[in-house]
């Protein structure tokens, strides 16, 4: 009983303080937000690959390696992405299988 006595002084935290608190440290990032700047760095994988690909096909592009090499790391990231978010949905729906 002496355990129990001892934690009756306690309080929980206001849920808005603690979400302040989670806001103000700005070091944490939110995976909705890294998962945010990912897509759009992916994005602009894909514009440079574009505008490459048309430079090179206008004669502008001087190194058709360096377009090569842009188109390719477009394709892996646009397919590592794919494969990120099967895997999300894959986790969503094992959670959505849990019984409560």
């Amino acid at each position: 009983m002496s355990g129990i006595n001892s934690i009756e002084g306690l309080t929980f935290r206001d849920h808005n303080e603690l979400s302040r608190k989670h806001e103000t440290n700005s070091n944490e990032i939110s995976l909705k937000e890294n998962f945010e700047k990912k897509l759009n760095d992916l994005n602009n994988l894909q514009i440079e690959a574009d505008k490459g690909t048309q430079q090179l096909i206008t004669g502008e592009a001087e190194n058709i390696h360096e377009v090569l090499l842009k188109t390719e790391e477009a394709i892996l990231s646009l397919e590592l992405a794919v494969k990120v978010r099967n895997k999300m949905v894959e986790a969503y729906q094992e959670i959505m299988k849990v019984q409560i």
